[in-house]
């Protein structure tokens, strides 16, 4: 049943125009948008496990960054939804496809967790060093979404 809704999803216009003519504009978006997520989420991240922005409460520098991830992660999801279609029943049994969704559910996952439970107490780690749960929040993040563009790259490759 998903096998032939990946076959349909192929078979559309707007999924055969991406594979006919606009997958290298398509592509290209995909990397730049997926460069800013990543490079913004690093940025939190680093600041989380003590390796960067020390001087920064977190407050802070996740209200300047996190916006910019954000809209690229539309963005990414636009264009990998359109880059899946030009070429969704070849994709339906890439391996390193699936591991994709997997890491990207996970980190999303991550994410939700930090966000609704150990951001909670942001107050008293503000301005100093992030508890264990948040500094393991941003491992956990910097370890999947480095996963994340492996499997991606790895996926075009298959």
């Amino acid at each position: 049943m998903i096998e032939s809704f990946f076959d349909w999803m192929q078979s559309t216009a707007y999924g055969t125009a991406i594979s006919e003519t606009y997958f290298p504009m398509v592509e290209c978006a995909h990397v730049v948008a997926l460069t800013v997520v990543a490079g913004t989420i690093f940025i939190v991240d680093l600041r989380l496990v003590g390796l960067a922005s020390k001087h920064l409460r977190f407050t802070q520098l996740s209200e300047q960054v996190l916006p910019w991830t954000w809209r690229a992660f539309v963005l990414a999801a636009i264009t990998g939804g359109s880059l899946l279609m030009a070429n969704a029943s070849g994709y339906y049994h890439n391996t390193p496809l699936r591991m994709k969704a997997v890491l990207l559910l996970l980190a999303g996952l991550n994410m939700a967790y930090f966000q609704f439970v150990t951001y909670r107490t942001v107050a008293s780690w503000d301005a100093g060093r992030p508890p264990g749960a948040a500094r393991f929040a941003g491992w956990a993040s910097l370890i999947l979404w480095s996963g994340v563009i492996a499997t991606g790259r790895w996926a075009g490759f298959v």
